[in-house]
């Protein structure tokens, strides 16, 4: 179920990828962060970026920075890089100078690697807001409204 979800919102991210759209910006960055840091491209492999409109109306002459594996692109990890070699029509995936494996392995194994860590800090967090909120309601029936009725109306 998670890995179809997360399948589904990569698939989405990587079509409509625009490096000019500032409001997709982080979630962007946080993509060409990992495609650079696990060294893949796409989420099944490289094939899954010639779905992206951008790409598409450029004939495929360019190709994402981040999957690059050329040593020229490593300043660069965002965005678009231009192909060198000038293609005849229609470029593919294939002529990219790019990973070859999808980046679904690589993250399924992070997130198996760093679960035990997450789930962690969560149930931590969760045990410190119960035990505030025991203390909190031992307080509160530890105060005892003063009796009033002694005090002479004036």
């Amino acid at each position: 179920q998670l890995k179809e979800e997360l399948s589904r919102i990569v698939g989405s991210l990587i079509e409509n990828y625009d490096p000019l759209n500032d409001d997709e910006r982080n979630l962007q960055d946080a993509w060409d962060y990992v495609q650079t840091q696990i060294a893949c491209c796409g989420w099944t492999g490289a094939k899954d970026w010639e779905k992206n409109e951008i790409l598409i109306n450029q004939s495929m002459t360019a190709y994402p920075c981040s999957c690059s594996n050329s040593s020229k692109d490593l300043q660069v990890d965002t965005g678009f890089c231009n192909l060198d070699v000038p293609v005849n029509g229609t470029a593919t995936y294939a002529d990219w100078p790019v990973h070859e494996q999808g980046c679904m392995d690589g993250v399924e194994k992070w997130l198996k690697d760093n679960l035990g860590i997450i789930l962690g800090v969560c149930t931590g967090v969760a045990v410190i807001e119960l035990l505030g909120m025991i203390l909190s309601i031992s307080l509160c029936k530890n105060i005892h409204s003063e009796d009033y009725t002694k005090v002479p109306k004036s």
